[in-house]
């Protein structure tokens, strides 16, 4: 049942990406075109995914556990330390090379457009050379 309703929510989110225009990567790069033509759009979708997920992560703040009574994996460390500015840089780079993170990703082969491939083959080996790393630490 877990898995169902993984993705009906996985679909209401990819409908809403397709919806606002955010699974295509030319609005995200106007959006970080600030002195071209700058498309404001995006902070607006932004904002109102901020507004929709305020009060469900404010719960499970307080009562880490899914729907079924499984435990949330939330983190615990609030220190911004130079593992997370570096990994945020790297993805910010990504973002903004390609105009596409994960989910959109996903999203553009499910539209058929299948050079979205090289971007979720490049983040899965960014994946794996991150978990190489942290084995021989």
């Amino acid at each position: 049942m877990k898995n169902v309703f993984a993705f009906i929510f996985g679909s209401i989110f990819s409908v809403g990406l397709m919806l606002s225009g955010m699974s295509n990567p030319e609005k995200v790069l106007s959006f970080l075109d600030l002195f071209g033509h700058w498309d404001p759009s995006l902070a607006f979708v932004m904002m109102g995914a901020i507004v929709v997920a305020f009060i469900p992560f404010q719960k499970a703040i307080k009562k880490p556990v899914t729907l079924f009574n499984e435990p949330m994996d939330l983190p615990v460390s609030t220190q911004i330390d130079r593992r997370l500015v570096i990994g945020a840089f790297i993805f910010g780079m990504g973002w903004g090379i390609a105009g596409i993170c994960p989910a959109p990703a996903f999203t553009l082969i499910g539209l058929g457009h299948y050079d979205g491939l090289y971007f979720i083959i490049s983040m899965f080996m960014g994946m794996l050379i991150y978990r190489k790393g942290q084995s021989q630490s």
